[in-house]
């Protein structure tokens, strides 16, 4: 397996403690927020936030990842500034120290002096952590350094986690909101081609102990280079198979039959959710976190994850696209797949994660523009496209 991917399971994990960690003492986590700068506002939410911990978990991913592996940080890129202003109007640029007191330090001075705080994160930023899993350790492969680049989003659906509900009740196991909604993403892309080759998934907040409170979370992985497709949840689909296949309806009967399940966001367009509630039926789930949205696709709890704005980002799905890539799916651009002729036999239009939106600024310039829909089964995206493109144009026709 590729000491790589080996070694991201492992800071995912470290990262992942670090944002339960902030999310123990809700005194504390209070003073982990401060508002984004304007250019780093995301426009789909009113009010967007950095957290400590956002920042904490994408310099420790940087850092742990420049040690085991020196020039590689360099091609590590993420969502958010490593750049605070305290209360003294001091600027301080948060990075790992080599030890635990002088990280412990440095922490103190963008909380304000809080010892306590300060000292309780740099024990957690320097813990040991060890990940282990069968399907991985039995497997070497090589992936060459010098061709990887990897977007980070620390801590997605920051909202949710500032939020901090751990109460929500799940539908057919999707969650519409809350702490589980919240995922760590890392994926690794080719810089030359831009195609997604490795993607883990840290789920922080799983299930919680109703005695101690403490959280449980849970790490997928995938892997898909040079013809080797490998993923977490090999065993578990293996041994389901025989309901995983249910293409079937095809034609006439499945125009009107609720086929096909996908999960929106809350903020999707009138009009797509008319198309959908044509082609899914009633199955069709609002979640939070584009991270989360695109782990219901993963874990087959839905066919389709469909979103048509232009406010996910290239951190935002470059893990999920490695991982469904490693099971056979993908992640394509919605607008370019509504306006493909499908007869033409053309590749479906894959995002890939190496290129800037011409004549954009701020993090547009690594928006998916064209939206997007994120699939296990490539059949199954055909037929559903099929459905949805026709029940666009009858909506459009009645208009």
């Amino acid at each position: 397996m590729s000491d790589i991917l080996r070694e991201l399971l492992c800071v995912s994990e470290k990262a992942a403690n670090i944002a339960r960690a902030c999310r123990q003492q809700e005194a504390l986590f209070q003073l982990l927020i401060e508002e984004k700068k304007e250019e780093e506002k995301n426009k789909k939410f009113a009010v967007d936030f950095k957290t400590l911990a956002d920042v904490l978990v994408q310099e420790v991913i940087k850092q742990n990842m420049e040690n085991k592996f020196p020039g590689l940080e360099k091609h590590i890129f993420g969502e958010e500034s490593n750049e605070f202003t305290n209360d003294l109007g001091e600027k301080i640029t948060l990075r790992l120290c080599s030890t635990e007191e002088e990280t412990a330090e440095l922490l103190s001075k963008v909380l304000n002096g809080n010892k306590v705080a300060s000292e309780a994160l740099a024990r957690v930023v320097h813990q040991d952590v060890a990940f282990t899993d069968p399907t991985l350790d039995s497997t070497e492969i090589n992936v060459p350094q010098d061709i990887l680049g990897i977007w980070v989003d620390p801590i997605d659906s920051t909202y949710q986690y500032i939020k901090g509900s751990a109460d929500i009740k799940s539908n057919q196991g999707i969650f519409p909101c809350g702490l589980q909604c919240v995922t760590i993403l890392i994926g690794v892309y080719d810089i030359q081609t831009g195609v997604p080759l490795m993607g883990v998934i840290n789920q922080p907040f799983v299930s919680r102990d109703p005695n101690t409170l403490r959280w449980k979370g849970q790490c997928y992985w995938g892997l898909s280079y040079m013809g080797t497709n490998m993923h977490s949840l090999q065993l578990t689909i293996s041994r389901r198979s025989g309901s995983e296949i249910h293409a079937g309806n095809t034609g006439s009967e499945a125009a009107f039959s609720p086929s096909f399940s996908a999960v929106i966001s809350t903020s999707e367009k009138e009009t797509i959710k008319a198309a959908l509630s044509r082609v899914c039926g009633d199955r069709i789930f609002g979640a939070a976190g584009a991270g989360y949205k695109s782990l219901c696709v993963v874990q087959g709890l839905v066919d389709i994850y469909i979103f048509s704005e232009d406010t996910t980002f290239k951190w935002d799905s470059c893990a999920a696209h490695a991982i469904l890539r490693a099971m056979g799916g993908g992640i394509v651009d919605l607008k370019e797949c509504l306006e493909r002729n499908p007869e033409t036999g053309l590749d479906l239009p894959q995002l890939v994660y190496h290129v800037e939106n011409e004549g954009a600024a701020g993090v547009d310039r690594w928006a998916n523009k064209g939206g997007l829909i994120a699939y296990r089964s490539r059949k199954r995206l055909e037929t559903f496209l099929s459905l949805l493109v026709q029940n666009l144009a009858s909506a459009e026709t009645r208009t």
